[in-house]
């Protein structure tokens, strides 16, 4: 159980808007998207399937989430989502296409799942916090209920994809608004699996960055199209006109988890 390795991409923040030029923080979304799509297709090396850490579009709108089906139908993958601040669980499970998978509730309005790789098994969280405590995030009393269940010291190996960050991310505007309002209980409650867990990836930033903290490595991706700094002086939101978007490449080994972060010209 759990002796083979698991490959698989991490890619997060499309942010898709209603029409093929929709625009935000001075780069435009579907031909980033597009050119994501492409570099994952053409990988020298097939993965076991594609995760995006949510924010698939910028606005829950039909029209954005017909664009983004389209975009990742052309994925020649399994592909699984997260639900970010921008989206809605509704939207997703109605509109985008996704691998085998088991829910992990039945909490209304929250979209929280599990799936089996190669023996490894994966946990999906819905961060989505609060209207008034927008953009950070949060786990419900449900879902902490859940997470407790799962994070055991036995078991097989343990993946956990959510939206927000747990962790600070040493930038006070970051920090101000972008966590997981609960994220040292949701940490403290990971801690009983340490030793399962391969790795907890995360979307929301709009930068690749790996997190060490009690045995526990926090993982997210770049944003498909635009970067956010997150500098210790930073007080407000900086935008890295001058940083190429990404993805990561990660391969889940049973002694070490290993990423690798690609960048690709913006279009």
């Amino acid at each position: 159980m759990g002796n083979e390795t698991v490959y698989f991409v991490q890619i997060s923040d499309t942010h898709f808007g209603p029409t093929a030029g929709f625009a935000s923080h001075g780069s435009t979304a579907l031909p980033a998207a597009q050119r994501l799509v492409d570099r994952i297709n053409q990988l020298p090396f097939k993965p076991d399937f594609v995760v995006h850490t949510g924010d698939i579009t910028n606005d829950p709108q039909p029209e954005a989430y017909a664009l983004a089906r389209e975009t990742f139908l052309g994925l020649r993958l399994p592909i699984y989502f997260i639900r970010g601040n921008h989206d809605e669980a509704e939207d997703i499970n109605l509109y985008m296409a996704m691998g085998p998978k088991a829910d992990l509730s039945a909490e209304k309005g929250r979209l929280s799942y599990s799936f089996e790789v190669k023996g490894m098994r994966c946990l999906v969280f819905d961060t989505q916090g609060p209207p008034q405590s927008q953009p950070q995030g949060y786990l419900s009393a449900e879902q902490m209920r859940v997470l407790r269940r799962e994070a055991t010291a036995d078991g097989p190996p343990l993946v956990i994809f959510l939206h927000h960050p747990l962790m600070s991310m040493d930038s006070p505007w970051m920090d101000a608004n972008m966590l997981v309002m609960n994220g040292e209980e949701v940490h403290a409650a990971l801690l009983p699996a340490r030793q399962r867990i391969r790795g907890v990836f995360h979307g929301h930033t709009h930068q690749s960055t790996q997190t060490l903290r009690d045995d526990i490595l926090y993982v997210a991706a770049a944003s498909s199209y635009s970067q956010f700094a997150s500098w210790p002086n930073d007080e407000e939101v900086m935008h890295l006109d001058d940083e190429q978007p990404g993805f990561n490449f990660v391969r889940l080994m049973p002694e070490q988890t290993m990423i690798r972060q690609h960048r690709f010209p913006a279009p």
